[in-house]
């Protein structure tokens, strides 16, 4: 019963979110997802190609090194792919702006910065400095 009321409280707030601000909102992590889609398919393809072979032992572990700074990237750019579809379903259910921890909207300074956060910047920097305390 309580979440239930808290889920009707968050809905109703990311009401206030002006419906112009959550089109620009939209429009830029879709902008963003097809931008990083699209690298993401040439990374893949450019990955296909078959390797050189390098005689010098440097240069083929020059290779390895790229190939795995640039498979650590597109690692990352999986993650953040998976939190803008996450805001963009957030956005399509009204709940868009609302800081999972403590229901309040999330102020549009922070949103702009970080369009794909969950948290208020409050929340945000309590859950950091716990992590710092313990080390994680």
């Amino acid at each position: 019963m309580k979440d239930r009321i808290y889920d009707e409280r968050r809905q109703a707030r990311g009401k206030a979110m002006k419906k112009k601000d959550k089109e620009n909102f939209k429009k830029l992590l879709t902008n963003w997802l097809e931008e990083l889609l699209d690298q993401a398919g040439d990374t893949v393809s450019g990955m296909t190609v078959p390797k050189e072979n390098f005689p010098d032992p440097t240069d083929r572990a020059a290779l390895e090194a790229d190939r795995n700074f640039m498979l650590r990237i597109r690692d990352r750019e999986h993650k953040l792919i998976k939190k803008i579809k996450q805001a963009i379903g957030r956005i399509e259910n009204d709940t868009y702006g609302i800081c999972e921890s403590c229901g309040e909207d999330i102020s549009l300074k922070r949103l702009k910065a970080r369009p794909v956060t969950t948290q208020c910047i409050d929340c945000k920097s309590k859950e950091e400095a716990l992590e710092k305390a313990l080390g994680l």
